[in-house]
């Protein structure tokens, strides 16, 4: 069985390289019908198949949040503030239900994102490029110069603010509904962030006048049925490096969260969105809020596993301001646990860091005081 040692540097990249030119991603692979995957897609099975599954012995539930009458009964939004303040100091995760995003949208979203990955590879490859400071750059693997093992799935990045692609800039196959689902995830982000911003006992504008809603992206990968499932990932361990992410998954399911040392499952519920803390809240909340490792195992079923995550984050663009823990939350007993840094020093030391494999945040390993 061959392993990621078995490859050379060398034969690695030439494979990367030789995989990348063609523009047709995994699901190129899968639609010239392969039955193996390549071996750059191989993970050790130690970590594909680890044994630390809460699906075996359901001690675990993951945490739901009702947001009906967040924004409308003081009553209400105390209980839905302090369930916010729980999951996001326990997990780090939580999933919403009565959040404001129409269904409609969200279905529309969907559909989009499969008519984009399902038409001519031509319109396809009109997009492609591994530079994510573009408007659009649809990829597969777009951190290709830097993991150790390849995922299975296909990747598009639309960069939708402070600087939006024009409405013809944007792909045929969905640009009316990625406009639209941008305006949602705004309008849901502030909501979010107030929520966050009071369940850290903060003034509800707090992290909206830091700047945490000036930015973001949406990032819509398409995982293809995988014909080796138990040697590869859909997406390696990570945390996110953002401040917040909305995510919308299909039915077809996969995420998982590490909780206690457990990988958890995040069960999709009709209508539902996944909301966790990036690395950047962790940093400015000195740890009351923790970022968390999570991943997506590879796509077993006949359908492909469709998802947008919307990253709140000016990501790569030029953007000066430092991020460090809030002074409001400091005392002599809890005293500033990170420096400050801003967002383009963060992601270069990811970059220059990054390992798909381990996916460590480095929070706790360059930027801790």
């Amino acid at each position: 069985m061959a392993s990621v040692s078995a490859i050379s540097e060398a034969d690695r990249l030439a494979q990367f390289r030789a995989f990348d030119a063609t523009k047709a991603g995994v699901k190129g692979l899968v639609d010239a019908g392969v039955t193996e995957i390549p071996p750059i897609f191989y993970t050790p099975p130690e970590i594909v198949l680890d044994s630390k599954s809460s699906d075996r012995d359901k001690k675990f539930t993951f945490p739901v949040i009702d947001l009906q009458g967040a924004a409308t009964d003081p009553a209400k939004r105390k209980e839905i503030v302090e369930k916010v303040r729980d999951a996001s100091s326990t997990w780090g995760f939580f999933q919403v239900l009565n959040h404001g995003v129409p269904l409609n949208v969200m279905e529309e979203m969907k559909a989009g994102i499969k008519r984009f990955y399902e038409q001519d590879l031509e319109e396809k490859m009109k997009f492609f490029s591994h530079d994510l400071t573009r408007k659009i750059a649809y990829s597969s693997n777009y951190d290709l110069v830097f993991p150790q093992v390849a995922t299975w799935k296909d990747t598009t990045v639309f960069n939708m603010a402070p600087d939006p692609p024009k409405h013809e800039e944007l792909p045929a196959a969905n640009r009316e509904i990625i406009q639209e689902y941008s305006k949602e995830m705004v309008k849901m982000g502030d909501l979010i962030f107030e929520l966050l911003s009071e369940a850290l006992g903060l003034d509800p504008n707090y992290l909206r006048k830091k700047d945490c809603l000036r930015g973001h992206y949406i990032v819509c990968h398409y995982y293809p049925r995988c014909p080796q499932p138990d040697r590869t990932l859909g997406t390696g361990k990570h945390t996110d490096s953002d401040f917040m992410t909305i995510l919308l998954q299909d039915h077809v399911g996969g995420l998982q969260v590490l909780h206690q040392d457990h990988w958890v499952d995040v069960t999709p519920l009709p209508g539902s969105l996944v909301i966790n803390i990036g690395d950047l809240l962790q940093l400015m909340s000195n740890d009351k809020f923790r970022s968390v490792k999570h991943r997506v195992l590879a796509n077993r079923s006949d359908e492909p596993r469709i998802s947008a995550a919307c990253f709140f984050s000016t990501g790569l663009l030029p953007n000066p301001t430092q991020y460090e823990p809030i002074v409001e939350l400091l005392s002599e007993e809890n005293p500033p646990k990170y420096r400050a840094t801003t967002i383009s020093e963060y992601l270069m030391s990811i970059a220059t860091n990054n390992n798909e494999i381990d996916g460590e945040s480095l929070l706790l390993q360059q930027f801790k005081l």
